[in-house]
């Protein structure tokens, strides 16, 4: 995108990266507060608008995770078929084919260990790619790029930036595209359970840093390889060491995500592809895994154990997670392949997630937030909020441009109206929903899911049924909310709810109140008491207003301070555009340290144990074997 608009999407793109991770570190501590003993936000889901509920946003979980993936895996089979000329259909099964084996296998434990390798790799690449391009003598370093990019402005002419510069942040192009896309990075964060479970089973002291490291490290890539890869592409597309010389780039290739590879053949060559090809693997495979587990969480737990076995042993559940990895691997395949077949690229894959994705965020976000959101509303709104954005999206496609196709589709501004409408609308609807038919939500009521996992009682859900008239909000009799409130049980087997790393932080464990109860249904919400001690809540509390502090300071900065005053008319100099890319390194080598070489700091006494055990086991066995021999 750099290539199409410039150098105000590297900064445009590592905004929407970053705002949302610091997003869901405040909506991680709210979660610890209302719902302490949660496992998931389905769990939440279902506790608090029951069985259809909980249907709707297992549907939008789903939805979210799938597309993601497959579109992960649509681009980079688009990447290697360029690249390499293998067949799209090959490329689409050998990407999810590997993944699908060692998640099987290794499960939660083998993704977690590979995500912080393929962390560390690709990083390690990223950075090789900004410096080695940039010094690359047909580049000629900082001052060689800047003087490339001047000398081929007229050939270089960009619509709608300011003198149609590539250097210059004054671009309406880049800022409809970095709207989209944080849009789409919005859902992908919120309505991807795998982000929920980990503020879960974290400690709170954990979470909120550890988010906002990522979301300040994750800045810095996009921003240093984006720029440097895009303008070096523009400086020499028009050289005979291009791979497309004497022809161009055409639109198609540029939409597939071929600017960064054809750049690395022509400046770095096939140790560059070879590099190149780890680059998109190490992305790909933890994507994948990722989206892997989190789908097979759902199906195991929120439907198989919930649903059609709520008796299933762990032995059977683990067999039927197992199972479900192998069935979203042969899913994601095909519907990888229908969308390379039908003509969809990256560009148009980034325009219709936020379409599909975003119609749940604020419903779930309310869920947490607004005691007055009611059942109705949030079943209701997050359908009516998808049909909003395809139809404002079809709609605005077909007025502009005549007809309605992928091309005409992949258009920045009717993608931009659709993600608007989608996000914007479920909450319209909701309120509007919630007022008709006001109904005031306990919060007491989540405290039940400890009360359940302590009892071991079957769950009442399908019995029991949510009146939400607001007679009952004004009549004042709390302990009538007991019958008119659906309590979930806990649906994950017994080993993990005995796990104190599955259930929460182990020193706000140790702080609880004693809530002990036969039945969760029979004890009164006035008899119920947050399990957490005063003096844990008011860390809590405390950890939320820095997690909030830390959200509002990145939205200021990277959407408002930091752009907006570069945002007129200006052509960066050459001394301004040195500095900038300076920074941009720098930052890189900074989010390495953060998310690579921090951790293993802050991890080395466990690590140290770890090996140890390692170490004497191993001694142990060699022993055992001579003697054996």
């Amino acid at each position: 995108m750099t290539y199409r608009y410039g150098l105000a999407v590297p900064l445009w793109w590592g905004s929407g990266l970053c705002f949302q991770i610091a997003l869901m570190a405040a909506l991680g501590v709210m979660a610890k507060i209302r719902v302490p003993y949660a496992h998931t936000s389905l769990e939440v889901v279902r506790m608090r608008y029951g069985k259809i509920g909980h249907l709707v946003f297992i549907v939008l979980n789903l939805v979210n995770n799938v597309f993601g993936c497959a579109s992960m895996i649509m681009t980079g089979s688009q990447l290697i078929h360029g690249v390499s000329g293998m067949h799209y259909v090959a490329a689409t099964i050998l990407v999810p084919l590997g993944v699908v084996l060692y998640t099987a296998v290794g499960g939660l434990k083998a993704t977690f260990l590979t995500d912080f390798l393929h962390t560390a790799i690709a990083l390690i690449l990223i950075i090789y790619f900004t410096i080695a391009v940039l010094t690359n003598s047909a580049i000629g370093g900082l001052g060689g790029l800047y003087d490339k990019v001047i000398a081929t402005a007229a050939d270089n002419y960009i619509p709608n930036n300011y003198q149609g510069s590539l250097l210059t942040f004054k671009s309406k192009d880049a800022i409809i595209w970095g709207l989209i896309l944080k849009f789409g990075n919005l859902a992908l964060v919120v309505m991807d359970t795998a982000f929920w479970q980990k503020s879960f089973a974290t400690e709170v002291k954990a979470t909120v840093p550890g988010y906002n490291i990522a979301a300040l490290a994750v800045f810095g890539i996009p921003w240093g390889l984006g720029t440097v890869i895009g303008l070096a592409t523009r400086a020499i597309h028009n050289t005979p060491i291009f791979p497309t010389y004497p022809g161009l780039l055409t639109a198609t290739e540029v939409s597939s995500g071929m600017v960064m590879p054809y750049t690395i053949k022509a400046l770095i060559g096939d140790k560059g592809i070879i590099g190149f090809f780890f680059l998109l693997f190490m992305a790909l495979t933890s994507t994948v895994s990722s989206s892997m587990i989190a789908v097979s969480s759902i199906l195991s737990y929120d439907i198989y154990k919930t649903y059609l076995n709520p008796k299933a042993t762990d032995k059977q559940i683990v067999g039927v997670s197992h199972l479900t990895v192998v069935i979203h691997g042969v899913f994601i395949t095909g519907i990888s392949i229908a969308l390379n077949y039908g003509g969809a690229n990256m560009t148009w894959i980034g325009y219709l997630r936020p379409i599909i994705s975003c119609p749940g965020i604020i419903p779930m976000i309310l869920t947490l937030f607004w005691s007055r959101q009611t059942r109705i509303a949030a079943i209701i709104s997050p359908v009516l909020g998808f049909f909003s954005g395809l139809a404002v999206w079809l709609a605005t496609t077909k007025y502009m441009y005549g007809h309605i196709n992928i091309t005409t589709t992949s258009n920045p501004y009717p993608a931009l109206y659709a993600a608007i409408a989608s996000f914007f609308t479920p909450a319209l609807y909701s309120v509007v929903l919630s007022l008709y038919k006001p109904y005031k939500f306990d919060w007491r009521v989540f405290l039940r899911i400890e009360l359940a996992d302590q009892a071991g009682i079957p769950s009442p859900s399908d019995t029991s049924t949510l009146n939400e008239s607001s007679e009952e909000v004004h009549a004042g009799d709390r302990k009538g909310v007991d019958e008119s409130v659906t309590p979930v049980v806990d649906s994950q087997p017994e080993s993990i709810n005995n796990d104190p790393e599955q259930i929460g932080d182990i020193s706000e464990k140790n702080t609880t109140k004693q809530n002990s109860s036969p039945s969760s249904v029979a004890i009164s919400l006035d008899d119920i008491q947050h399990p957490f001690d005063d003096e844990t809540l008011k860390e809590l509390y405390r950890w939320l207003k820095i997690a909030w502090y830390m959200f509002g300071a990145i939205v200021l900065i990277t959407f408002v301070a930091w752009p907006l005053p570069l945002y007129r008319d200006y052509i960066f100099t050459k001394s301004f555009f040195a500095g900038w890319v300076v920074v941009s390194i720098i930052w890189q080598f900074a989010a390495f340290g953060a998310v690579v070489i921090f951790p293993l700091y802050d991890g080395h006494h466990d690590i140290a144990i770890g090996a140890r055990g390692i170490w004497k086991t191993s001694k142990q066995y060699i022993s055992r074997s001579k003697k054996d021999t």
